[in-house]
């Protein structure tokens, strides 16, 4: 029976008062889940306990939200029925945005890169103007079109509007392909965390991770993600404005850390100018230099390299038993022995990654670029601080586009939209997205400067056994998140000794700060959550894809919606699965994989969407062209430029660069080819008959739906 205006406004409301309550109480049992915490480590509960339950808690509160969301009813499951509030459709965008790249790993790439990097890194600022800005697109050219047309999956957009098998097979298969980089990600960062939260391996705690991730996803669809969502923004809201704040408090007295750490800028400023001229780090730079120059010569003869390296070793094996030498010293020249590489072809990338990287940690500040420095190099310099000042600009523009394109183009991130009950919801809800994106963006800037003020004022100049435990540890779980290199044998932490990867820098900063542990646990947990929800977004994307837009022809699909339901979630568990099996692997750090995705996505998406929505004279043809040559550059510059492929066909590392721009960054390239190979086919190739192209209408009049 159909109901009246007023009765629906009437459930509307009750509906959304049932939602605030609910959203009430979570927070409630959040902050007493860290009040109980706190009071039992101030008790003596053991550390090894504190971050299992913060996990087991909290992977527990969203199973219970994911299986109150189960679902078989189609509309629920892939869109929430069409009726999630503005103000948590915000709350959840931002989670799903909000991923492992942007919690764990975007304040360490500021660490490391500074704000705008160096010839060969784009910059950790690019990344926060970027995805920003990329919202900024979605609000004005993609979301209102897109939620008027009550479609499913992004690929139905292209299927509706130009019609045929082609363009949504090809929408389909980018959308696994970037989604599932993407993915792979998540999962690295949800064992790194995992594991470092109960001390179990990272292969076993990337499967317990993904059994929360299932938890939350596999039986709701949308509607369970999305409620998981909100929940998991909380969380990592906390997780993120607590410790900086504390950070921020300790070092300068004010909690709020965006606008107090330009004082922090200053002093890393002539803490830097320090280092640089220090006789004890130029020390280190020298030996990392001589080092690189051993590996060099090398190169120049890999076969005769290997034979008269393992013979001086064995000789000197033969020297330390006469001499009469300790057991320590012979078995650390045994195990440089047994890691002499076994062939030629296995030495020689194993002494170019070794030479190159020494050369790296020879620059002043252990190769880190100065952090408050513009752009690296000089434009009224010598040659070649004037093409490393042209390189840094043009990396930090050419990442800044691609991930503005790329949030334009993310098929997890699009189809929040079309869970909204209205147009006039989706603008507000993109508004509310960038809000509570702001709310931790801010920070992460602020963040990443007090760490370094942390580690340059704190640690470096401190004897090495006097070092925190906390960093032996997380040495001991992954040596490319921390390593420590006495290499001057001083027993003094030079800046050039320390090496920190950008994945845990955020993760660390409580045990940075002297906090407690319990905060800790909360950082970890939030990172958890930034995890999990993206995953979840995205591996029910990469499903609805495989299920809903491929999948059989449609004459074998599941005649019913319920049955379409059971295969889309089989076919998650699949593809979780393979996404945990390529992450255990660790195939590259996580703000890599992302990037990669969002490239991926510019190209397959980015120009059809917008050409499609402006131009009514797009026809298939000219779609499915435009899509095949912007996807097969932007594939090519990645593959091409991977260290692995051009170490395999015995290419320059660096030689297949374009305008000395970043493989993470060849959206720059496909977007454009895309574009001009849209328009061009749109011209020379007729239409295909029958079909009539026409702009997508906002009021949805001319696409009622599936």
């Amino acid at each position: 029976m159909a109901m009246n205006k007023s009765a629906q406004a009437g459930i509307s409301s009750a509906y959304r008062w049932r939602i605030h309550r609910n959203v009430l109480i979570y927070i409630g049992v959040l902050v007493a889940l860290m009040g109980v915490m706190a009071w039992a480590e101030q008790w003596g509960l053991s550390r090894n306990l504190i971050g299992p339950i913060f996990l087991f808690s909290t992977v527990m509160i969203y199973a219970l939200i994911g299986i109150s969301g189960r679902t078989s009813d189609q509309e629920e499951y892939f869109v929430a029925g069409r009726r999630i509030p503005a103000l948590y459709n915000g709350m959840a965008t931002a989670a799903d945005w909000m991923s492992a790249a942007s919690f764990i790993s975007l304040a360490g790439a500021l660490y490391l890169q500074g704000f705008s990097g160096s010839g060969q890194q784009p910059g950790g600022l690019a990344y926060v103007m970027g995805w920003t800005g990329g919202f900024c697109l979605v609000a004005f050219l993609i979301a209102p079109q897109l939620r008027a047309m009550k479609l499913y999956t992004l690929p139905d957009y292209f299927d509706q509007r130009f019609g045929g098998r082609w363009p949504r097979v090809i929408a389909a298969l980018s959308s696994v392909l970037c989604s599932f980089t993407y993915v792979v990600a998540q999962i690295y960062g949800i064992g790194l965390i995992a594991s470092r939260l109960t001390g179990v391996q990272f292969e076993i705690g990337i499967l317990l991770g993904l059994g929360g991730v299932l938890l939350c996803s596999f039986l709701g669809g949308m509607r369970a993600i999305t409620w998981t969502q909100v929940a998991q923004y909380i969380m990592l809201l906390l997780a993120f404005l607590i410790p900086v704040s504390w950070l921020a408090y300790q070092q300068m007295g004010s909690p709020l850390a965006p606008l107090a750490y330009g004082t922090q800028l200053a002093r890393i400023e002539v803490i830097e100018q320090k280092l640089i001229h220090d006789p004890a780090e130029i020390e280190v730079r020298q030996e990392y230099a001589r080092r690189a120059r051993v590996f060099e010569a090398r190169l120049v003869d890999v076969d005769k390299s290997m034979v008269e390296l393992r013979q001086s070793l064995e000789e000197e094996i033969r020297h330390l038993k006469t001499q009469g030498a300790d057991f320590a010293s012979i078995a650390k020249v045994r195990r440089e022995l047994l890691a002499v590489p076994k062939d030629p072809a296995a030495a020689k990338e194993q002494w170019t990654r070794a030479m190159l990287e020494n050369r790296e940690r020879s620059l002043p500040l252990g190769g880190m670029p100065q952090h408050a420095k513009p752009f690296q190099g000089d434009p009224t310099g010598s040659p070649q601080e004037v093409a490393q000042y042209n390189d840094s600009r043009l990396n930090f523009l050419a990442l800044i586009f691609c991930l503005m394109v790329g949030t334009a183009g993310l098929p997890h991130l699009l189809t929040r939209f079309y869970t909204l009950p209205s147009v006039a919801e989706t603008r507000t809800s993109v508004a509310w997205s960038v809000f509570f994106i702001a709310l931790l963006y801010l920070s992460v800037p602020a963040l990443a400067v007090l760490v370094k003020f942390e580690v340059l004022n704190n640690l470096v100049g401190t004897p090495i056994d006097d070092l925190p435990t906390w960093m032996t540890q997380w040495s001991r779980l992954d040596s490319g998140l921390l390593e420590i290199s006495d290499v001057n044998g001083d027993r003094i932490l030079q800046l050039g000794e320390l090496k920190l990867g950008a994945d845990m820098i955020m993760l660390a900063t409580p045990e940075l700060g002297g906090m407690p542990f319990v905060v800790s646990g909360l950082v970890a947990a939030g990172g958890l959550a930034a995890a999990l929800s993206t995953a979840d977004g995205l591996l029910l994307t990469i499903s609805n894809a495989l299920v809903h837009d491929m999948g059989p022809g449609r004459a074998r699909k599941p005649k019913s919606a319920e049955g379409r339901v059971i295969l889309s979630k089989f076919a998650l568990l699949s593809v979780a699965m393979l996404a945990a099996v390529v992450a255990a692997f660790k195939p590259a750090q996580i703000l890599s994989l992302v990037s990669a995705s969002f490239s991926l996505a510019a190209a397959a998406f980015f120009p059809g969407m917008v050409l499609g929505m402006a131009w009514k004279k797009v026809h298939r043809h000219a779609v499915v062209v435009g899509m095949l040559a912007g996807l097969s550059v932007t594939i090519y510059y990645l593959v091409s430029n991977a260290p692995g492929f051009r170490h395999a066909l015995d290419l320059d590392p660096v030689g297949g660069l374009w305008f000395g721009i970043q493989p993470l960054s060849s959206g720059v390239f496909g977007v454009p080819v895309g574009f001009v190979a849209m328009i061009l086919a749109t011209w020379c190739l007729p239409a295909p008959q029958g079909e009539s192209a026409v702009k997508p209408s906002l009021e949805g009049e001319r696409y009622p739906g599936l």
